[in-house]
């Protein structure tokens, strides 16, 4: 019973609502000590789950935001010669100039090493780096250990934290990389989906209106040649900005005149299309 008990840690968080499929993914995943990667289309709730984790499991988040253009040390550590510079030159520091790992500050996987209790750690947006980034960070996240060149040392977990990492499938990843890692597609919300996720948000929302704003919402989604579909948290931000107008009424959305369709669209061209097929 034990086993079963510690297998099945992630049960969800308070405002993250699971299915059974990822929870049993994001179980396994801790159970064998494997990278999570999460792939689906931007507003999924990707980046959330890694919150939920941390929220559900009480550990400490990391998150790792990728660019194009980082390079791998930057995630591991940073020298900062800058500091050391103009400490020497003005000698009004109490740091050791001579000593150089004074100067050397945790990235964000080196601080989830060096953490003094096991963390969540979020790659965020993996598709960014390229993939020798991709590659190299993974034999770092396999050996759960790095060197720091400058003061020839080896840096190794103290606990090997959980790794959740996200795509948005916009560049291809390496197939060494994907072998390295479990694997979960978050399809966008269907309907009752959505639902589930919006009474979290809106616990005392009147059934009436919240099917109407899935109806007008889903129709919209499916509007044709719309680049930048509107997502989950957009769809929040709009029940938000109508139930913050005193004269919203339901029935404007049931005739086919949904309001505010800026905060659901973010391109002009997009919102120019929404605003013509909803007839404002």
């Amino acid at each position: 019973m034990k086993e079963k008990e510690s297998f099945y840690k992630f049960k969800g968080a308070s405002r993250y609502v699971l299915d059974a499929e990822l929870a049993k993914i994001v179980n396994v995943s801790m159970a064998l000590e494997m990278p999570l990667l999460l792939k689906g289309e931007p507003g999924t709730g990707k980046t959330m789950l890694a919150h939920a984790i941390a929220e559900n499991l009480g550990m400490p988040l990391i998150v790792l935001n990728v660019k194009s253009s980082m390079k791998l040390v930057e995630a591991l550590y940073q020298y900062d010669t800058l500091t050391r510079l103009n400490d020497s030159r003005f000698g009004d520091s109490n740091r050791d100039v001579s000593n150089i790992e004074e100067y050397i500050r945790m990235g964000k996987i080196g601080q989830a090493f060096t953490a003094e209790e096991r963390t969540v750690l979020l790659i965020d947006e993996i598709d960014k780096a390229d993939t020798d980034f991709q590659d190299d960070m993974l034999d770092i996240l396999d050996q759960m250990q790095f060197d720091i060149i400058e003061i020839d040392k080896t840096v190794s977990a103290r606990h090997r934290p959980v790794v959740i990492i996200t795509s948005n499938a916009k560049k291809d990843l390496s197939d060494p990389f994907l072998g390295r890692c479990n694997f979960h597609h978050i399809a966008f919300p269907d309907a009752e989906m959505m639902q589930r996720i919006l009474n979290v948000h809106f616990p005392r929302i009147e059934e009436d209106m919240v099917r109407a704003c899935i109806t007008a919402f889903y129709r919209l989604r499916q509007v044709q040649g719309i680049e930048k579909k509107p997502a989950t948290r957009e769809l929040i931000n709009w029940i938000r900005a109508l139930k913050a107008d005193p004269n919203f009424k339901v029935s404007t959305l049931k005739q086919g005149n949904p309001p505010y369709l800026g905060v659901l669209f973010k391109k002009t061209p997009d919102l120019a299309m929404a605003n013509r097929i909803a007839g404002n």
